[in-house]
């Protein structure tokens, strides 16, 4: 706090603490009461000489006149601060060692508006008549929020509770309460800020119960950030909320912690821009920390169900403390940096992944996602599970590890339409594939679509989905993929007799090469008396398809390199696979008709019953 800064507070004070408490208040109080005035009551307890010592130094301003309104018929209310309330205030303000440093008129008028805040005229408040949420007018004009859970607990303008330590001491002329906090109105708080609130950091600093988040904050030179213009909202632990994390990871103090950690952690507490608590729904927000992959922001699941609870630990235990450069909402817990697994925990809609994570107490998936990553995840929302009805009968442990892509964060902005590798595995223990769309949002293997992305976790990122990824069938990726449409229409419609969709499939496992749009469309061309698949007849394309698969699940890395590897299809034709291929093939294939130079040009789409290598060209059979 800093001196000179009251003229303005004096003419109120003036007012208000020379008001007439009644008309016979020159009655000797013995004669009233047996019991002793408010200002005896002070002045016989050991607890409370600081409190007089303060009331006799503001009667020094002129006008001001405390201990003989106190000493009237009131009734009053009294909160009164210990000599260790008063102790921690004058440890906090700049410049006051002692009662005795008060000793301008402006200090005196200090004192003097934060006594009269705390006295209530007109009634004797019991704790009987106290009431959860109750609002209080104090004669300095502001008021007092009440709590009754828990104990009964005072809220003045800085917004840190003050307990009432001993309730109900009766007097002559009204009511004592004992509390352990000096109360703050807001008139004092505005004063010191030069008229304006004050800010985060001041705030904190102002604080009983932030003194460690202000050590924090100064270990990790964040302290001129929090007071730059901003806006921030702040979620503020308490001193015992540190000594908790502290513990809980091993720490003595905060010294010991890295300061990297400790500054991503503080500034996981921190977010962008000023949210009321009426503001705040539930859902995620981006904190300030760049502990994300590659420097990205985490994310905060903020839940306000009931209260607001961040990551599903930390809880609001006082909110709306506004200042100059945001808001401070005090919370009981310090926010750690959560992996995916911390944040599929936080969100309600995520407990049947969860759920299914951990079945039969599994901590496979919880161990892993636990790790250093950095993995993606396509979460499925307590819907998505709620109407899978797992119809191949896969093993849960697949379908899970189908969900997961190891070894990158892929976020929203950098996935494009592709294939890529998750940690799910056939039977031969080869990673699945899974087909990416971004044509129109995000669409998996044609079935599921992201809802919501770029849940960001120190160990990757999670996005939520419509629907169960299950274990692909080689069908799967042809009715996915867009490239294979008219190898869809072959398999189907061009071919009603034979149901190629049921075989395909089924356990398998099959390899499959699998011609582009722009291949079949490459064979039309070829012959003048072909329009439309229709064409080609029955018979000829069953006989096309079936030399396009082959028994058993053959990679490229199963082929012989350099050199050839001769398959035998269905239809029970050869052919031939030359590794290194021309040009851009990866390999070349030489068909039963003899046509060369035939390309693959994308390998191992793995399915659970087979793989998938991509041609460029449709392959025929021998006559």
């Amino acid at each position: 706090m800093k001196k000179n800064l009251l003229k303005w507070i004096l003419p109120i004070l003036f007012i208000s603490v020379g008001i007439s408490c009644s008309d016979d208040e020159d009655t000797p109080m013995e004669e009233q009461n047996p019991l002793g005035t408010i200002v005896e009551t002070a002045a016989a307890s050991a607890e409370l000489t600081s409190l007089v010592a303060v009331l006799t130094a503001a009667d020094q301003a002129e006008g001001i006149d405390l201990i003989g309104t106190l000493s009237g018929t009131g009734p009053f209310t009294v909160f009164a601060p210990t000599n260790a309330a008063f102790e921690d205030l004058l440890a906090q303000l700049d410049g006051y060692n002692s009662i005795s440093d008060f000793d301008s008129p402006e200090d005196l008028a200090l004192l003097a508006s934060i006594l009269t805040y705390h006295v209530v005229l007109g009634n004797a408040v019991f704790s009987k008549d106290l009431s959860n949420g109750q609002e209080i007018t104090t004669v300095q004009g502001e008021s007092l929020t009440i709590s009754i859970q828990g104990g009964v607990t005072i809220t003045d303008a800085t917004g840190v509770p003050a307990n009432v330590t001993t309730a109900d001491i009766a007097n002559s002329n009204g009511v004592v309460h004992l509390i352990d906090k000096v109360l703050i109105p807001q008139a004092v708080l505005d004063a010191l800020a030069g008229g304006d609130p004050l800010s985060i950091v001041d705030l904190a600093l102002g604080s009983e119960i932030l003194t460690n988040l202000v050590a924090a904050l100064s270990q990790a030179g964040l302290v001129s950030a929090l007071e730059g213009t901003g806006p921030f909202t702040v979620f503020a632990p308490t001193d015992t909320a540190f000594e908790t994390f502290l513990s809980d990871n091993g720490f003595a103090d905060l010294s010991e912690v890295p300061t990297e950690v400790l500054t991503q952690v503080l500034l996981n507490h921190v977010v962008s821009g000023k949210f009321l608590s009426t503001d705040l729904t539930s859902g995620y927000v981006s904190s300030l920390s760049t502990a994300g992959p590659a420097g990205a922001n985490l994310s905060l699941y903020l839940d306000t169900s009931e209260g607001v609870v961040i990551n599903g630990i930390s809880e609001v235990i006082l909110a709306d403390i506004e200042a100059n450069n945001g808001v401070v909402h005090v919370v009981n817990k310090v926010i750690g940096l959560p992996t995916i697994v911390d944040h599929a925990l936080a969100n309600p809609n995520l407990v049947n992944l969860v759920g299914a994570l951990t079945t039969d107490g599994n901590t496979t998936f919880t161990d892993l996602l636990s790790g250093e990553g950095p993995f993606t995840v396509f979460a499925p929302l307590n819907t998505a599970f709620s109407e899978f009805t797992n119809p191949n009968g896969n093993e849960l442990n697949t379908i899970l590890a189908n969900h997961v892509i190891s070894g990158a964060a892929a976020f929203s902005s950098g996935l494009s339409t592709t294939y890529v590798n998750t940690l799910g595995t056939n039977t031969d223990g080869d990673n699945l594939s899974m087909y990416i769309n971004t044509t129109d949002g995000v669409t998996l293997n044609g079935s599921s679509t992201v809802v919501l992305a770029d849940v960001v976790a120190v160990n990757g990122v999670i996005h939520a989905v419509d629907a169960v990824i299950d274990v692909p069938t080689v069908v799967t990726f042809a009715t996915a993929d867009p490239n294979f449409s008219t190898l869809v229409t072959a398999l189907t419609a061009a071919t009603p007799a034979t149901d190629f969709a049921s075989v395909l499939s089924g356990v398998g496992p099959f390899t499959v090469f699998a011609p582009t749009n722009d291949a079949f469309q490459g064979l039309l061309d070829s012959n003048m008396a072909w329009n439309d698949l229709g064409d080609i007849g029955e018979t000829l394309l069953t006989s096309v398809l079936n030399y396009h698969v082959v028994s058993g699940n053959i990679r490229s890395g199963d082929l012989t390199n350099p050199g050839n590897t001769t398959a035998t299809t269905l239809l029970g034709q050869d052919l031939t696979i030359t590794l290194p291929g021309s040009g851009n093939n990866i390999a070349d294939i030489t068909d039963g008709a003899g046509n060369t130079g035939i390309g693959i040009i994308a390998v191992d789409v793995q399915a659970g019953n087979g793989v998938i290598h991509v041609l460029n060209q449709v392959l025929l059979p021998g006559i």
